[in-house]
């Protein structure tokens, strides 16, 4: 059975490049498929792959690393998850742009249940650490939302709209923690006392609450061929512009606007005549590899921005 664990942890690295070349062969040999970041400040990754394989993996990652965050889920039969596997290494594990923040100091980590009395807490102010097109499908009950098309916005975004003495309490979440993990940190070197962070993010607490008691709506927009996940962690409804990557919806997949790796409503204004005419032949050549049984090579190339 193939699945799904995505995986982060933030350790002092001194030799990254040698951690991604180990990396790399043993995805290689475990027949592994996603992405691996590698930093001086930690690892980051979503991998499919054979349950066997994926513990093998587990196993490694917290012998060698220490990781602590793991996120297990199935995938459905037929969705290969991603097209390839491959060990990056980065400047940042999750790119946020602040240099020398003191990783050890971190929001409160609170589970569902206190997370639910927190977010109905008018005193508390919620945040969305995510982007735009995250937030678009779905997000928390009072939940506000920085309008970011990049977490390396969202610095700008906390200097411009929250104030130390006003905001006092603050909780914030993302898809499986990590962004909120640089988030607290940067709130509290700021000043803000009273940080509170979902544990294990939203996925988490979809794997956690009852129904009856979650104050989630929508869907939770995930970085692999999924797309999406609905409160049940199942495959979502959304399918995805290959253009810009923005979740799409039934209704917006059969909009005029919308052609299959060229454009979509919320980026056919956005590009020129000419950039779509090159997504259209990049998007014919996709269409003969697969006749030959091939990957192009530039597939997968295109990633939303975290």
């Amino acid at each position: 059975m193939r699945r799904v664990l995505a995986f982060y942890q933030f350790i002092p690295l001194q030799d990254p490049e040698a951690e991604c070349q180990s990396l790399q062969r043993l995805g290689d040999e475990l027949g592994l498929r996603g992405t691996i970041l590698v930093a001086q400040e930690g690892v980051n990754g979503t991998v499919v792959g054979e349950t066997r394989a994926l513990q093998n993996l587990a196993e490694h990652l917290s012998a060698q690393y220490a990781v602590q965050s793991q996120k297990w889920s199935d995938l459905q039969p037929g969705n290969s998850g991603f097209h390839r596997f491959k060990v990056r290494v980065k400047p940042e594990i999750v790119s946020f742009g602040v240099n020398d923040l003191d990783m050890s100091l971190t929001g409160e980590h609170v589970d569902a249940q206190k997370w639910n009395a927190l977010i109905a807490d008018p005193d508390v102010l919620v945040v969305d650490t995510r982007n735009d097109y995250e937030i678009d499908i779905g997000t928390f009950d009072r939940a506000v939302s920085p309008h970011t098309e990049s977490f390396r916005q969202f610095p700008q975004w906390v200097a411009e709209h929250l104030d130390p003495d006003q905001h006092t309490k603050v909780a914030m979440f993302c898809t499986g923690g990590i962004r909120c993990e640089k988030a607290s940190s940067y709130l509290l070197n700021q000043g803000f006392e009273n940080v509170y962070q979902l544990d294990g993010g939203i996925l988490q607490y979809l794997e956690d609450v009852d129904a009856d008691e979650s104050h989630w709506n929508g869907e939770c927009f995930v970085f692999d061929q999924r797309v999406s996940v609905d409160a049940k962690l199942q495959q979502g409804q959304y399918k995805q512009c290959y253009a810009c990557r923005h979740p799409l919806s039934a209704q917006e997949l059969a909009s005029p606007d919308f052609e299959h790796g060229v454009s979509c409503s919320y980026c056919i204004d956005k590009t020129s005549k000419q950039r779509r005419q090159q997504f259209r032949e990049r998007q014919h050549q996709v269409r003969l590899a697969a006749q030959r049984g091939q990957q192009h090579i530039g597939q997968d190339q295109r990633k939303p921005k975290r």
